[in-house]
């Protein structure tokens, strides 16, 4: 992937430890921990990253321990 803007999400705080950033593309959008920006991200296709949302709105996604 050559992307050359990552933005943080505006739901991090400053300096905390849990930040996201996202990309976006024409018909895609990456997600990766601003903390290893060099690992391993997600990549979405538009109407997988609207899924994707969908899900962390409606708390799927969370941990359960």
């Amino acid at each position: 992937m050559n992307v050359t803007t990552w933005r943080k999400s505006t739901r991090s705080g400053q300096g905390a430890n849990n930040c996201v950033e996202l990309a976006r593309g024409t018909d895609w959008t990456g997600v990766r921990d601003s903390k290893a920006p060099r690992e391993t991200h997600l990549m979405f296709g538009g109407h997988e990253f609207n899924g994707f949302l969908a899900a962390i709105k409606t708390g799927r996604m969370d941990r359960k321990c």
